[in-house]
């Protein structure tokens, strides 16, 4: 039998330097498993000029998929880069899947489970964040860290965000405060549980205690819009500096930008593989 096609996918960014980490974590996890794995965008990545890509455009699920059945490919293997099952994996996907086999037949395709599965988690995630916070901060803890993450109207996907930052909690030293935030977040209060915007966090803390020392544990995986350089979050904490020079604040390495993100991703392929559609 014909070893199935294998992607990595990302929910997609306009961004290069996103597409350039999806692609180097492809390439990671090609060598750890010895098996080809293709890096692909559910959507977005094909407005990035291929000149900022090394020539190489980017590579978005629907054509990638389309252009593989073309070829007579009918088995895949999907490895979600998501921390949870947005609705970019419960919605978006099917409905890609549904229009390729309108027009291809049957295939079939096989979602790993993503890197925090619910309801049993995965505490290399929180081993990740508090290796990128010692990075940041030289073993040096600040006084208070804020987990930050992009923000969901799912409570399911707010929920990883919560389990992390109590996984992140037992490794923390019991002197450092440790708060959550989000970059986005609906209005009103039926979205309280997604959390409060990292902006109005820091503006608040800022005022009670315009000398603290704060590190952010950025739950995101590659740069974009928020995470990244000169992303929304580098800009808010530029500005809050500004405003409160008295406040000294670190921002972490991505967990995407770690090496351990592999050896997670090897085994949600490696079940993938045992436990085929």
């Amino acid at each position: 039998m014909k070893s199935p096609t294998i992607l990595l996918a990302d929910n997609g960014s306009k961004r290069a330097d996103s597409v350039i980490n999806l692609r180097r974590l492809a390439k990671q996890l090609s060598n750890l498993s010895n098996r080809q794995v293709f890096p692909v965008s559910l959507q977005h990545a094909d407005k990035i000029p291929t000149e900022s890509l090394n020539g190489e455009p980017a590579e978005i699920l629907q054509s990638f998929l389309h252009e593989k059945l073309s070829q007579g490919e009918t088995a895949f293997i999907l490895l979600p880069l998501f921390f949870g099952q947005s609705r970019a994996l419960t919605s978006f996907v099917p409905q890609q899947l549904e229009k390729l086999r309108a027009e291809f037949g049957p295939f079939t395709l096989t979602l790993a489970d993503e890197l925090y599965p619910l309801p049993q988690g995965e505490p290399r995630v929180a081993n990740i964040l508090y290796q990128q916070l010692q990075t940041a901060s030289l073993g040096k803890p600040a006084q208070m860290v804020i987990l930050v993450d992009h923000g969901s109207p799912l409570p399911q996907v707010s929920e990883v965000r919560n389990r992390v930052c109590a996984d992140l909690r037992q490794l923390l030293p019991p002197e450092v405060e440790l708060q959550e935030a989000v970059m986005e977040r609906r209005k009103g209060p039926d979205y309280d549980f997604n959390g409060e915007l990292l902006s109005e966090q820091l503006a608040k803390i800022a005022r009670c205690n315009p000398n603290i020392s704060i590190d952010l544990a950025l739950l995101f995986l590659s740069p974009g819009r928020h995470a990244g350089a000169d992303g929304d979050i580098e800009s808010i904490c530029r500005q809050l500096s500004a405003s409160h020079p008295g406040i000294k604040i670190r921002i972490a390495p991505l967990v995407g930008q770690h090496p351990g993100l592999a050896d997670i991703l090897l085994d949600r392929l490696d079940s993938a593989l045992d436990n085929p559609v």
